[in-house]
């Protein structure tokens, strides 16, 4: 028999055997990029560092277009704006330690709105009894930090699982509650290489049973004023919810996730649950079909000034089982993805329509809703409606700022991904730039509005080299009241002396000079208007100041 010879190459000290079947193997860098492409990836978001470069080594060959963003937060918040629009999750490559610690406001952001996200990072190996060993962008514990905050985590010790755990990191967001997906991978693997590729077939999550449904036409069918409760986790399902809303003549409430289901609908109850008549409309039904929503406070109770809201009798539809034992007490919980429910559902509902009310209970809500809230909101209200009709088809991705809080409470949109904001669970500022960027990349064919304010801008304005650099057609509307104006009034309304809220804007017009990209500065809504009617010339974003403050 021939001696295995030891021989010295660039794995090391290896067997004639082992090279043999190295050279069987796929580098773990390529292999990586394959599995990406295989998932349908369109775009990664990073900045590449000295520990991830062997994650790039094959990606200039690859269908995967890469987006470098100017800070890592700003990575982040693009995969989240993407994935927003897409339906598809965003995608991110980061580096071991500041890359990563700097992502994790978008991660956050993200997993309170239930927004898919797959984050690929590095990480230093495995530490021997201590960890500070001083080593480069070395964390204490990064894969506990981020165990507690990814909806799935995991370490790649074995490259050999890469498949298998890419497979789970893309499908997550079809069986369970969507969220960001951390997957590291040390350094001491990265390098290595990697036997079979093979993408597994896709699974897809347990429909009703028909005896579930049977319960629930039953339901329907004896119930005399129904309202139907969309949420972000019925984004997809827009016309299948309609038909719903048709069929049983229920007035249909969507939750600031949920904006744009139900567009045009005479049916249609834009309103946040957060306002008393929209909780009096809830209350009123004797059924209540509630599809995708986690009844959290920014949506039911931001203001914390209505009692625990109670329903006559609630089915309640999501696909996070433990989501389903918190918040009210469903009479009917089914866990299913909304498609999943309302397919089968719609098949044995009669296909008559009923008369029961519900325009008219629709409409008496909104007319409500334009008479309490306050003259500064239904000024933003009707900006936001002014700018959807000029531009149907349009975008809005908003701040944590006043015009998006206006928005939250009330308006009519016309797309089911037509509105989203960072104004929810999480509340990050600096949210809409980059997220702006990742929904135009998502969408290149609908007209992208920006809606931030001057404080909020300020946080990733650096991100407009990234939207000239990728030649993205936003047109960013920055809200110039010269500090935190939200903030200041709050501090005023609850008697603080206002401190801390006033820092100084930059001049947005040399901000625009310096980027080299069209510039214009209103002061009326109809002058904002008159400007985006105006295509946008060369694939350049537009910077847009509106002056509410002299």
């Amino acid at each position: 028999m021939p001696q295995n010879k030891i021989i010295c190459s660039g794995l090391g000290l290896v067997t004639m055997n082992e090279v043999s079947n190295t050279q069987l193997k796929t580098p773990f860098g390529k292999a990586l990029i394959t599995c990406l492409e295989e998932q349908g990836v369109e775009y990664i978001f990073g900045i590449p560092g000295v520990h991830t470069v062997e994650l790039y080594r094959y990606l200039g060959n690859s269908t995967i277009r890469h987006i470098t963003p100017r800070h890592e937060q700003g990575a982040g918040f693009m995969a989240d704006g993407y994935a927003r629009v897409s339906g598809k999750p965003g995608v991110c490559f980061l580096i071991t330690g500041p890359g990563l610690t700097n992502a994790l406001t978008p991660m956050a952001q993200a997993r309170a709105d239930s927004i898919p996200m797959v984050v690929i990072s590095t990480v230093n190996p495995e530490p021997r009894g201590r960890n500070d060993f001083g080593r480069l962008h070395e964390l204490p514990d990064q894969t506990g930090l981020l165990r507690k905050l990814a909806v799935y985590h995991h370490r790649m010790n074995n490259p050999e699982c890469l498949t298998e755990v890419m497979n789970k990191a893309f499908n997550w967001h079809r069986l369970n509650r969507p969220g960001p997906v951390h997957i590291e991978i040390p350094l001491d693997v990265i390098s290595t290489h990697v036997g079979k590729i093979s993408p597994e077939a896709e699974t897809g999550i347990e429909s009703p049973t028909r005896f579930e449904i049977d319960g629930i036409v039953e339901a329907c069918q004896k119930a005399n004023r129904v309202s139907i409760l969309a949420g972000g986790g019925a984004i997809g399902s827009g016309g299948l919810i309609a038909n719903l809303s048709e069929r049983l003549d229920a007035p249909l409430i969507t939750t600031i996730n949920a904006r744009g289901i139900g567009k045009g609908s005479e049916l249609s109850v834009p309103i946040s649950p957060s306002l008393e008549c929209t909780r009096n409309l809830l209350e009123e039904s004797d059924l209540v079909i509630a599809l995708g929503t986690e009844f959290g406070p920014t949506d039911f109770n931001i203001y914390k000034s209505l009692p625990e809201i109670r329903f006559k009798f609630l089915i309640r539809v999501d696909i996070d089982e433990t989501q389903l034992t918190r918040g009210p007490k469903a009479d009917i919980a089914v866990c299913s993805d909304v498609v999943g429910f309302l397919k089968p559902l719609l098949e044995l509902l009669p296909t008559t329509t009923r008369n029961s009310r519900g325009r008219e209970r629709a409409k008496q809500t909104i007319e409500e809703v334009k008479s309490i809230l306050s003259p500064e909101e239904m000024n933003y209200i009707n900006i936001i409606h002014a700018i959807q009709k000029e531009l149907p088809d349009s975008i809005l991705v908003g701040d944590s700022n006043q015009i998006s809080y206006a928005g939250n409470l009330y308006c009519h949109i016309h797309k089911d991904t037509g509105w989203f904001n960072a104004a929810t669970g999480y509340g990050a500022l600096g949210y809409s730039v980059p997220a702006a960027i990742g929904a135009s990349l998502a969408d290149s064919s609908a007209p992208l509005v920006c809606l931030v304010g001057d404080g909020g801008f300020q946080f990733t304005l650096a991100e407009m080299g990234t939207a000239v650099d990728e030649q993205v057609p936003v047109n960013f509307v920055v809200f110039n009241n010269l500090g935190y104006g939200e903030i200041k009034n709050y501090m005023i309304n609850q008697g603080i002396e206002p401190i801390g809220v006033d820092p100084l804007p930059p001049d947005f017009e040399h901000i625009a000079r310096a980027y080299r990209i069209p510039f214009a500065r209103v002061r009326k809504p109809q002058q904002l208007i008159n400007i985006l009617r105006q295509p946008i010339q060369d694939k350049l974003p537009r910077l847009i100041e509106y002056v509410e403050k002299a």
